[in-house]
């Protein structure tokens, strides 16, 4: 771990007081020139053992994220995926030559993964989702395909698969919003922008919650008391549905008591027809 430049500094300024040879040096002036001169050597010192912290952290990550065979191997395996492009010969690396940097990247389609075992069978269970700019999207027929391709060739011989490549959770919210009403109206709209500004809260929200994480009721209600406008948000019921993919359809609404975890990894707001705004 690097130290201080307070501390290099002490280093060096009691070896030169320990030195026979440099008994002159002995000035406490802060401008003297020989201290000024193991001040910028502390600094310089100081860089090269943040550099060393650094590069000894970034090696540490790449272990940790890149072991061959773990959970996390398999999920940035995933998302290095890129839909069109073959793999090297026996090996589990794109051909990329003659494809310029944008292509390589337009490419890599699945912008979201988690990969997790399974508690009930001896199975990786690997979900996904793309993005179309806006909002989380499930790949389509083709792209899974694909993809499930790509995996049954760089996975561990044995290793059992399930992919989940659901639409969005549909998430259902009953509220109640006390407004300032110098700041929103009775509609819900921001008066000086005109915006919906709880409601584009709500979907912020859900954008940036960790792909396959937790959404936590108290914690939506804590992001939104932050709104400007928002004195208080109350949730009087929060609600989700998935859609079953044997029938098609999506699940009866399962009301969430106090955290819940998407079956696709992630949410959208079914509507906002339930939410009213109060003084």
């Amino acid at each position: 771990m690097a130290r201080t430049v307070e501390e290099i500094q002490v280093q060096m300024l009691t070896g030169i007081a320990n030195n026979s040879d440099l008994v002159g040096l002995n000035s406490t002036s802060k401008v003297a020139i020989y201290r000024l001169i193991v001040f910028i050597v502390a600094i310089a010192i100081w860089t090269l053992e943040k550099l060393f912290d650094t590069h000894s952290s970034q090696v540490d990550v790449a272990i940790y994220e890149n072991k061959p065979g773990t959970a996390r191997w398999y999920r940035n395996m995933s998302l290095a995926y890129q839909f069109g492009f073959n793999l090297l010969t026996d090996d589990d690396q794109f051909d990329n030559a003659g494809f310029t940097t944008d292509q390589i990247e337009a490419s890599k389609i699945v912008k979201y993964c988690s990969v997790k075992e399974s508690l009930e069978s001896s199975r990786l269970i690997i979900k996904l989702a793309g993005d179309d700019g806006t909002n989380l999207i499930p790949l389509t027929p083709t792209q899974i395909d694909s993809f499930k391709y790509y995996i049954s060739e760089v996975a561990y011989a044995g290793v059992k698969t399930h992919f989940v490549n659901n639409p969005a959770d549909k998430l259902r919210l009953t509220m109640r919003v006390y407004r300032n009403p110098l700041v929103i109206d009775e509609n819900g709209n921001n008066i000086l922008t005109g915006g919906k500004s709880v409601e584009i809260a709500i979907k912020k929200y859900i954008k940036n919650l960790p792909f396959d994480g937790e959404l936590v009721i108290n914690d939506l209600i804590d992001y939104l008391r932050d709104v400007p406008g928002v004195e208080n948000a109350h949730i009087i019921s929060a609600a989700t549905s998935y859609k079953d993919l044997v029938t098609g359809l999506y699940t009866s609404f399962a009301t969430i008591d106090v955290k819940t975890i998407p079956v696709a990894g992630y949410f959208e707001v079914e509507n906002f027809n339930n939410i009213t705004y109060v003084v």
